[in-house]
């Protein structure tokens, strides 16, 4: 932190990552401890107030993140991300998870502040998550050596174009909760539905819509306005957050708890995910890699609610969602068993915006 003019400034970015938005930081220009930390970030976001009208966040989970980043000391990776998710309305600050929009952003942000040498054409950028200590690579267009943000890939949930930025998971099966199947099953039964507990990057609780007396199309808008459906749906949530290895989930923002469907618009299945109390209007990163991975998978209820039987190798799964859709592409051996099985892949495509730089002032 430094002091200019008697006022405590941050230097820090504004981007947009996938269709998230939020701050980021040099690691080295925050406090390190946690206690000093969390109150400037919930200062500089407005939080706890419904619209974060004092601060820099948007009112919403989406717009209210934080990238945290330094150079890796790690042979396996170039750059550390430690992503936190700023409550709105809550003086609350949590590192539970990881964000894969946010993350995002983190390839052009490091080559941006110089953590990483930018080479000509495009620049692969290896990326440790301390979230829950797996790795990602993202390739970032840099012609001339510099980055750019101008492109024409589109990504449902953000208007315009944008340049691509592909992002590569590595080895992320049960990095929160410490297996992919958490449980120890490919379906549970919690409060009489069906449930599969599952993390492939993210920890999520899927669930059918229709055991919920739901169609599965419903609006963002429409689900939250449903306080009974809430209540359901955050009362299994606190018991599957035991069943996976979470803890008490009661001030947790995992797991997520996707509502799943039949396809409405050509996609493979249909959902709405809430992250946990709000409806995101789209899906997460890693929350559509974890729906994706059960879908090849046997034994889930995505599986049994499709009825359809993947072949081992390279398939692109088309997650549907309020505002669109999101291809993952995932290469999966012995899908037939979840005891002998290997996810050896997981991509998919983003894009990300500088949105602006400079000194966020500390109140």
């Amino acid at each position: 932190m430094h002091v200019n003019h008697d006022r405590q400034v941050v230097p820090c970015y504004i981007m947009r990552g996938g269709t998230s938005k939020g701050l980021y930081f040099l690691a080295s220009d925050l406090p390190a401890e946690p206690a000093l930390r969390d109150p400037l970030l919930l200062s500089l976001m407005g939080s706890p107030d419904d619209r974060q009208i004092d601060g820099l966040g948007g009112g919403h989970p989406l717009t209210s993140k934080v990238a945290i980043v330094s150079k890796s000391t790690r042979a396996d990776a170039d750059v550390d991300y430690l992503f936190l998710q700023v409550m709105v309305d809550k003086a609350q600050v949590s590192d539970a998870q990881n964000c894969g929009n946010i993350l995002a952003g983190v390839g052009p942000f490091a080559i941006e502040q110089g953590l990483v040498a930018a080479k000509d054409n495009y620049t692969d950028v290896r990326i440790h998550m301390l979230n829950t200590g797996s790795n990602a690579v993202t390739r970032v267009q840099t012609p001339q050596g510099k980055v750019t943000y101008t492109g024409e890939a589109k990504i449902d949930g953000v208007p315009g174009a944008s340049a691509p930025i592909l992002i590569d998971f590595l080895d992320i099966a049960g990095s929160s909760c410490g297996s992919l199947f958490p449980s120890g099953n490919s379906q549970d039964l919690i409060n009489d539905i069906a449930v599969t507990c599952i993390d492939n990057g993210m920890p999520v609780v899927l669930l059918k819509a229709g055991d919920f007396g739901l169609l599965g199309h419903e609006s963002p808008a429409e689900l939250e306005s449903d306080q009974s459906l809430k209540e359901k749906i955050e009362a299994i949530r606190l018991q599957a957050g035991k069943l996976m290895n979470l803890g008490d989930v009661s001030k947790k923002t995992v797991p997520k708890m996707t509502l799943i469907s039949k396809p409405l618009h050509g996609g493979l299945l249909n959902t709405r995910s809430f992250i946990p109390h709000r409806v995101h209007d789209a899906i997460g990163v890693l929350g559509s890699v974890s729906v994706a991975t059960a879908c090849v998978l046997k034994g889930t209820v995505v599986h049994d609610l499709l009825q359809q039987n993947f072949a081992d190798g390279s398939v692109e799964i088309v997650v549907e969602h309020p505002t669109g859709q999101f291809n993952v592409e995932m290469e999966v051996s012995g899908s037939a068993n979840i005891n002998h099985f290997t996810i050896h892949r997981a991509a998919l495509l983003r894009t990300a915006r500088l949105l602006m730089r400079g000194e966020a002032m500390v109140n």
